[in-house]
């Protein structure tokens, strides 16, 4: 896949070098206001997201697209969400102060201190945003493979000198994003933004008491990206009597997925815990032959979506 990220400082024109550069190349653009509209298309409008799950949606939805489309990428950090994807060309527009002031004078229509004014809260805007976001409030330099400055380069200047690099590179030349790399970062994205607690609108299933760990709460809100139904604790399985038949001994799964007839059992790395948790899951088994039961590591997460195709369920 071709991937070039474009950002800038404050009064650079570098959206508009992205609007003509996907243009001259015939690449798809995707800018703030498509994510906004991606973003809102997947979780809803009125879905509050952490500022910490940004950059991964956003490369969630880079990915998608990705598969069908050379991208021209420009938003806030878009050297950051870039990284996720080898072979991007990352480019950066900058400019002294006063031909910033200069640009904002023409395309606000503002005199030279309003200008100046609204540049420094431009600036100020963009450092928090960052910080929020990304972590940090600066652009490194390094982080970028082409850094233009906009004071001497015109934006027809710009746009070239973007277009002979990536031809240089061989941009166009690559295939688009495969089906199988693209479900195998959703995934991985997708088990991040279930930390956040991030999934679509509408939950497959509400649990009807609270999870025990944490963990499970993560497992649930997984599925729920999956849209796949599931059940708490829905039931509870005897598994040792006393001599005048009283359950001394039960086990009660995590989990049940209707749609697939499987009890799911999420453990612990902690030996003690696994050791006896085993022993319960084989006297489950001698018990009830015919009871569907895995026990899952959060390692083994990804082979049940994967096993199951559930990936190919939901698209983003």
């Amino acid at each position: 896949m071709a991937l070039i990220a474009v950002s800038g400082q404050p009064g650079c024109r570098f959206e508009e070098l992205s609007r003509l550069l996907a243009q001259r190349l015939g690449y798809e653009l995707v800018n703030e206001l498509r994510l906004r509209a991606l973003i809102q298309q997947e979780f809803g409008p009125d879905t509050r997201i952490e500022a910490k799950a940004y950059r991964y949606i956003v490369t969630s939805m880079i990915a998608g697209l990705a598969t069908a489309h050379h991208l021209v990428f420009c938003a806030e950090g878009a050297e950051v969400i870039a990284a996720a994807f080898p072979g991007a060309l990352r480019v950066y527009v900058i400019a002294p102060d006063s031909a910033r002031v200069g640009s904002l004078m023409i395309d606000r229509r503002l005199d030279r201190p309003s200008a100046r004014r609204l540049l420094q809260e431009l600036e100020a805007a963009q450092r928090a945003d960052r910080k929020q976001k990304f972590g940090k409030a600066t652009t490194p330099a390094q982080l970028f493979d082409l850094v233009m400055n906009a004071e001497g380069l015109d934006i027809d200047h710009m746009v070239g000198l973007a277009e002979t690099t990536a031809e240089r590179l061989g941009l166009s030349d690559r295939g688009f994003l495969s089906a199988a790399a693209e479900a195998q970062m959703q995934f991985q994205i997708r088990l991040r933004l279930a930390r956040y607690g991030v999934v679509p609108p509408g939950n497959v299933t509400l649990a009807r008491k609270p999870f025990a760990h944490h963990s499970e709460q993560i497992f649930a809100n997984l599925l729920d990206f999956y849209r796949i139904a599931w059940e708490y604790e829905p039931r509870t399985f005897p598994v040792r009597w006393d001599d005048n038949g009283k359950v001394i001994e039960s086990f009660t799964p995590d989990f049940y997925l209707p749609e697939f007839d499987l009890y799911v059992e999420l453990t612990t790395m902690k030996q003690s815990l696994v050791t006896r948790k085993n022993r319960k899951i084989r006297l489950l088994r001698d018990l009830y032959p015919g009871l569907n039961i895995q026990v899952f590591y959060q390692k083994d997460i990804e082979n049940l979506i994967f096993k199951y195709g559930l990936a190919d369920r939901t698209t983003v």
